[in-house]
């Protein structure tokens, strides 16, 4: 295949279906990729140049799987973006092992044996320049948040990984680097202000209010706002970036 190629976990809706609109306006065939398979082929349908397969990250094997029907029809695999991701806000004595293991499995392991069945890909391939993005989270930088310790948990991990994964890759000329959203607007972010609503006793807007508040910018951060970063992390604009985690929150943290 003469184009690039891109494969987005999560792809289905919110920040993976931006992440992987993205990437097809920069001229990549992806790979959309969601445990919801016809959300995924949904929206590759959208797309000049995609394909659509159904994938638990939380299972291994379906990962591997993506990435030989990616060497075995495209031949070529030079992006592979672990955005698939959950949350479920509860308080810290309330987080039981289901839960805990839950958001876990997702986030950390998911991104884990996603991106390690990404990487032996684009190794077996011989891809040249190629690049790893993990979507980790603000929280993966302040544990401050409130009501989301499994999450944050699950998230600095991701951070660790990366910088362990882009050392280890560097010789096969991979860099992988992190991108670290803030508030975005999303069906995800729908439950959130509801479950925080809840759990402060106060309304949904109010909990919108306070978290616009928290950003500088002075507004909720969109998913193309991440999805043009990670646009940027696949770029030759990115060629001497690695280990990293960039933070795209409208300043509601700073580091």
């Amino acid at each position: 295949m003469d184009k690039k190629v891109a494969v987005v976990t999560g792809a289905g809706s919110g920040i993976g279906r931006a992440i992987a609109t993205e990437l097809s306006n920069r001229d990549f065939h992806v790979i959309v990729t969601d445990l919801n398979e016809q959300a995924a082929k949904d929206v590759a349908a959208t797309f000049p140049s995609a394909r659509a397969i159904k994938c638990d990250v939380t299972i291994p094997t379906d990962s591997v799987a993506v990435a030989n029907s990616v060497k075995e029809i495209e031949k070529r695999l030079d992006v592979w973006v672990s955005n698939a991701g959950v949350s479920k806000m509860a308080k810290f004595l309330d987080i039981d092992e289901k839960m805990y293991d839950f958001t876990l499995d997702v986030n950390l392991k998911g991104v884990f044996f996603a991106s390690q069945a990404g990487a032996r890909a684009m190794i077996e391939l011989k891809t040249k320049d190629a690049r790893i993005i993990n979507i980790a989270s603000m929280a993966a930088k302040a544990g401050r948040v409130p009501y989301l310790a499994d999450y944050v948990a699950s998230k600095f991990g991701v951070l660790g990984l990366t910088q362990a994964m882009a050392y280890e890759l560097a010789p096969n000329d991979i860099r992988v680097n992190s991108v670290c959203p803030g508030f975005v607007s999303t069906p995800m972010q729908v439950r959130e202000l509801a479950w925080e609503a809840d759990l402060r006793g106060i309304s949904p807007e109010d909990v919108k209010k306070m978290w616009i508040n928290d950003t500088p910018l002075g507004r909720l951060e969109l998913p193309e706002d991440v999805a043009k970063v990670v646009g940027f992390l696949t770029s030759k604009d990115s060629e001497f970036i690695t280990g990293e985690a960039i933070a795209v929150n409208g300043g509601a943290f700073m580091d």
